[in-house]
């Protein structure tokens, strides 16, 4: 799960990411350097954190902060990773970043993003559920859920113009 605040815990950048395989009882010094490089690698962080792994978490930008809670949650390659609104606490910058690491990373992961930016689901989704007070409204191709809504009151949200 990757949170709308990122929320790296109080450790290394090292042990951020290994820390799911502590808890599973994986200690094997080799394995764990090799889950976290490919885990920084696959979350476009790698080339800016290796040198300083042992370095607390908290010294990275906000932005670098949720590429390690990306890492840390795919560390032990989950079959579906949640996302909640991954971008809310980030500049521009930062977002497009996290922006084109899910377009990455829907290619091995499955993955269900909460946004209200519709945007960026447009951007980064293949298929787009809109739900309103708890009730799924629609759902679908995402290209079609914007473009050619089925429903009345997706149509209304994905103009603008709700009043209900």
């Amino acid at each position: 799960m990757v949170f709308q605040k990122y929320n790296p815990f109080a450790k290394s950048i090292y042990e951020n990411v290994v820390f799911s395989l502590r808890i599973a009882g994986r200690a094997k010094k080799a394995e764990l350097d090799e889950v976290v490089e490919y885990s920084l690698r696959d979350a476009a962080l790698w080339d800016e954190v290796k040198d300083r792994l042992h370095e607390s978490a908290f010294g990275l930008s906000g932005g670098q902060q949720q590429r390690l809670c990306i890492a840390r949650a795919i560390a032990n390659r989950p079959e579906i990773l949640l996302m909640d609104e991954p971008c809310a606490a980030l500049d521009p910058i930062a977002t497009l970043k996290i922006e084109e690491l899910i377009i990455m990373l829907k290619r091995d992961f499955t993955i269900v993003m909460v946004t209200h930016n519709m945007e960026q689901a447009v951007r980064c989704s293949d298929r787009t559920a809109f739900l309103y007070m708890g009730k799924l409204i629609e759902y679908g191709a995402t290209q079609q859920v914007f473009e050619n809504p089925q429903h009345p009151q997706t149509q209304a949200y994905v103009t603008g113009h709700f009043s209900w």
